[in-house]
């Protein structure tokens, strides 16, 4: 099969690749469409440490399945599907609970890390255990399907915490998976919502897709605007969607007392972090990572037009112009992108 292969740090090769055999409980999933994810290119550059050459990557997929392991009943030759990028074990305490995010033999799919190596779906086909395959609503394209898993980032985030009709919430940071936070705030409820950025043209949107208020950040003090907009009280709850110090900074200053952040974006290892105003106006802060089985609403959502995805699909391209696209949005210019979906 073809495939694009990171052979080193900043480098990626289109290469001939073995075709992989589903194991018991697999089946091969013949990829018709990929998107390229801000943590790929992170992976890619070297920086992150979890893409560890030789590797194919790619977690954001759909297509349809071409052939089925041993002891695979329920599925069959051709269904749609898509998945889910976090493979569990259905069996730690973790999965049992129904937290297969934080599953003790966790594997995420195109990444590779010290401990594992599990190749992704930038290429024609990837093998993948039934456990995280989900159906394809026919309405539905492959690209849109390909949307699945940041649509599921968003939604795991949104219900981190209970969402009131009367709540104010600031969503710092305006890219693809903040413009789906946006979405999903809307769809839980919220009654207002303020999205922070830098550019304006992702502030417009932000404004097509739910917002009611929008603050560039680069054009004045935001946290004042929040709470001119608040009456002086502040947010109810803030979603920072970048992962650097001063969005940190300014999500939690955003709050009221007794405020929620739900903290999405991860950008940096570490940040500067206000204990003191923390601990003194009693917020609460809480992580959220990936998604723990939110796939179906997700494709619900999608399907009926809840959540729309269109809006962030900057191109679609075929496997063979990859390697150009990676340069693309690795380039200093490469974050007018938005998504960008490949097509093996």
């Amino acid at each position: 099969m073809k495939a694009l292969l990171l052979t080193a740090p900043s480098q990626l090769d289109l290469v001939d690749f073995p075709d992989p055999a589903p194991a018991d409980g697999e089946v091969l999933v013949r990829v018709r469409a990929c998107g390229i994810c801000g943590s790929d290119i992170h992976g890619w550059d070297g920086s992150t440490g979890r893409r560890r050459p030789p590797l194919i990557m790619g977690h954001e997929a759909s297509g349809e399945i071409a052939a089925i392991g041993p002891g695979v009943t329920r599925w069959k030759k051709g269904d749609r599907v898509t998945f889910d990028s976090t493979i569990f074990c259905g069996e730690c305490a973790y999965c049992r609970a129904g937290q297969v995010n934080l599953c003790d033999n966790r594997r995420v799919v195109g990444v590779s890390p010290p401990e594992y190596r599990q190749h992704g779906a930038f290429a024609e086909y990837v093998a993948l255990p039934t456990r995280i395959l989900y159906a394809v609503p026919d309405q539905l394209t492959y690209a849109q399907a390909a949307m699945i898993e940041p649509v599921s980032i968003a939604i795991h985030a949104v219900q981190r915490v209970k969402i009131a009709p009367t709540d104010t919430a600031v969503v710092v940071g305006s890219g693809m998976i903040g413009l789906f936070v946006i979405q999903a705030l809307r769809w839980a409820g919220a009654a207002r919502i303020i999205a922070v950025d830098l550019e304006e043209n992702r502030l417009a949107l932000a404004r097509e897709l739910g917002a009611t208020d929008t603050i560039n950040s680069g054009a004045g003090d935001p946290v004042a605007e929040i709470m001119r907009l608040t009456g002086g009280r502040g947010a109810d709850l803030a979603f920072e969607v970048v992962g650097i110090s001063p969005t940190l900074n300014l999500a939690l200053a955003a709050l009221r007392r007794g405020g929620s952040a739900v903290l999405v974006g991860n950008l940096s290892a570490k940040t500067d972090f206000p204990m003191q105003a923390v601990v003194t106006r009693e917020l609460s802060v809480l992580g959220t990572c990936s998604s723990a089985g939110e796939y179906p609403v997700c494709l619900d959502l999608i399907a009926r037009g809840i959540i729309r995805v269109e809006p962030m699909i900057s191109a679609v391209a075929p496997l063979t112009e990859g390697v150009e696209w990676f340069k693309r949005l690795s380039a200093k210019d490469g974050g007018k992108y938005m998504k960008v979906i490949l097509q093996p």
